[in-house]
């Protein structure tokens, strides 16, 4: 659903699958939905499921809602890379909240490594490059600029948790 219509964001989403399955060691039992999820994170980008213009969202509604997906895996969609910070700057932070649950923060953390160190083409960087990029895209007055300035914190945030724990198990 991203391959033909939106090759670079299929790209990304490819190297953020790669990142994901890089944490197996850590994530144990719930690898392959981690991994899952990031290979789905951004599948509502697609020109056919984009019906709000906030992809977390149309990606979890069209996870839930046509393929049954797992709940968690479908939480993770909704809530990937601080996703409720834009909801906010969108006025959806009700419509996504009350309709998804936020899911365990390490699976979350997980996530959001996988995204916030690969770059749009797939290759891997540090978060901070990969947050100077984004910004970099949007003027500041863009919303998408906004809420990743506001989250940024926490993004990296998570992205050192894993690191962390990457590191505890050598």
């Amino acid at each position: 659903m991203l391959e033909q219509p939106l090759p670079r964001r299929w790209a990304h989403s490819q190297g953020v699958a790669e990142q994901a399955r890089s944490l197996r060691s850590v994530l144990g039992a719930h690898a392959d939905l981690v991994e899952s999820s990031a290979w789905l994170h951004d599948i509502g980008y697609s020109p056919e499921l984009a019906t709000t213009g906030f992809h977390p969202l149309d990606g979890a509604r069209y996870l839930r809602e046509i393929q049954e997906a797992d709940e968690v895996l479908v939480s993770l969609v909704a809530y990937h890379s601080c996703a409720v910070v834009e909801a906010e700057e969108r006025g959806l932070s009700v419509v996504l909240k009350g309709e998804f649950a936020p899911p365990p923060d390490d699976l979350l953390d997980a996530l959001t490594y996988s995204d916030m160190t690969t770059g749009p083409d797939g290759v891997h960087l540090p978060v901070e490059r990969r947050l100077s990029e984004i910004l970099s895209r949007y003027a500041p007055e863009d919303l998408v600029h906004r809420s990743i300035s506001r989250s940024s914190p926490l993004l990296t945030a998570s992205v050192r948790a894993v690191e962390h724990r990457l590191a505890e198990v050598g």
